[in-house]
């Protein structure tokens, strides 16, 4: 905390590192996330992980080796699209999962320690670590490093790699981190990005900067509709409204897939796209932020022109009537475009 840059909600089991006087005490324990669902069954749903407990750093993997446990012995084989963590949760619910876990562990969880998260993105262009050492962050479009028209990021990378002592990481949303960079270099990794015409972060608007979109067509076979492709184009589009509306900088998580797996986490945007068929999509609204909350449907199979002209009245009801330090999310569930969805089987209500 407070930043949720690996949408820890999402997943089977997670951790949440929690630190008390500059270290880690320990962690609070999530499960039963999950994005996946199917078109047209409503017993299949995206579901947010609950948060059970604390554990320390010492127990952790046995935490981990017994919620795995669990699974194993109550979890259904019977039918594939039932068979996740987050429906047997679902089915026996929170408290009964907490109990059956304490039991195997031979000791309780503590109660949960507070925490919070204000978003989910990532942290872009220079920051400096605790050691004196820079990282830069990197936005990279769908997770391709390219290299077309103008900018060579690709052969960025390479020559930085080349040149210069450092780390890659990747990140979780699709960008790439170069770390370790000491204060010397600073200089020589901007001009090797700059010759090479790789954006600069603060160049594009907060919507952009907070996008995912899976592979999609060609790539995947199960797709039904672009994704990453699609993605880039649509919000063109949307800068031009949101410029006009002051919203440049105005944090709007956008995520994008081409079809209801889930890859892009659509279901944690506060404007999802799912492929529905080709050139059609749903369209969700609604998601918190901080990766906390599900969205929920608002508009089912429409098209590009649709998806902006559905966008763009919403989006100036924000720029208008949002309260102060109001999200997008948070104001489409107010004014009433969806309602909240509160966990799983909420999601198709």
């Amino acid at each position: 905390p407070p930043r949720n840059d690996v949408d820890v909600f999402s997943n089977d089991l997670g951790f949440v590192g929690i630190a008390e006087g500059g270290k880690i005490a320990g962690y609070n324990v999530l499960v039963g996330g999950g994005l996946g669902m199917t078109h047209g069954k409503t017993a299949t749903f995206p579901r947010v992980a609950d948060v059970i407990g604390f554990c320390l750093p010492e127990q952790a993997v046995q935490v981990s080796e017994e919620v795995v446990k669990i699974q194993r012995d109550f979890g259904n084989r019977s039918d594939r699209r039932n068979a996740r963590l987050k429906y047997t949760i679902e089915a026996r619910g929170v408290d009964w999962f907490k109990n059956e876990l304490n039991v195997r562990l031979g000791w309780n969880l503590e109660d949960p320690r507070d925490f919070s998260f204000e978003s989910t993105t990532d942290r872009y262009g220079w920051t400096e670590d605790a050691d004196g050492k820079w990282a830069y962050g990197v936005f990279v479009e769908g997770g391709r490093l390219r290299d077309a028209g103008q900018a060579s990021e690709k052969t960025a990378m390479r020559e930085i790699a080349a040149e210069i002592p450092c780390e890659f990481r990747l990140t979780a949303n699709q960008n790439l981190v170069i770390a370790r960079i000491s204060t010397e270099d600073k200089e020589k990794v901007q001009d090797i990005l700059g010759r090479h015409g790789v954006r600069n972060p603060t160049d594009l608007s907060a919507l952009r900067l907070n996008s995912i979109s899976c592979t999609a067509l060609p790539t995947c076979g199960l797709a039904l509709a672009e994704s990453e492709r699609y993605l880039p184009g649509l919000i063109d589009e949307l800068d031009q409204v949101i410029e006009g509306l002051g919203l440049k900088d105005e944090s709007i998580a956008i995520r994008s897939t081409g079809c209801p797996n889930g890859c892009g986490r659509p279901y944690l945007g506060e404007i999802g796209l799912v492929g529905k068929a080709p050139g059609k999509y749903n369209l969700y609204l609604g998601a918190g932020l901080d990766g906390t909350r599900l969205n929920k449907l608002y508009r089912q199979a429409i098209t590009n022109d649709e998806i902006v002209s559905e966008l763009k009245p919403v989006l100036e009801n924000f720029a208008g009537n949002r309260e102060e330090g109001e999200t997008f999310g948070d104001f489409c569930i107010r004014q009433g475009y969806v309602k909240a969805t509160g966990q799983g089987a909420d999601f198709h209500d």
